[in-house]
């Protein structure tokens, strides 16, 4: 077992596409996790992750913040408490649009 504080884990820049948008690799291979891995997300006021897909699914949970994930079906407005399945393959996208952090849990499984 493993319990640490989240605020212990660097906080990386996502990289192309991305701005003002930072992300915590809570739980993964590195501390013994076999099959998912959580991810924390920071994005700043303005911020935003790149518009892409790839093959894995998406659990997402808005801790706090306001904002819009945008699909392959248009926008959707997210806050604290809204819960977001992102299936495989499809485009997908996270903006701040508030004047605050937007902060999510981001869960995927590891690719074997």
């Amino acid at each position: 077992m493993k319990v640490f504080d989240h605020r212990d884990v660097e906080a990386e820049d996502v990289g192309e596409g991305a701005l003002k948008v930072r992300v915590r690799w809570l739980i993964d291979e590195k501390i013994g996790a076999e099959n998912f891995a959580m991810r924390l997300f920071e994005l700043e006021p303005g911020g935003y992750t790149p518009y892409h897909k790839h093959p894995w699914e998406h659990e997402v949970f808005v801790l706090e913040g306001k904002g819009v994930v945008v699909g392959e079906d248009g926008e959707h407005e997210i806050a604290e408490g809204s819960v977001i399945f992102i299936p495989p393959n499809e485009n997908h996208q996270f903006r701040n649009v508030g004047d605050q952090a937007l902060k999510f849990l981001c869960l995927i499984p590891y690719q074997r």
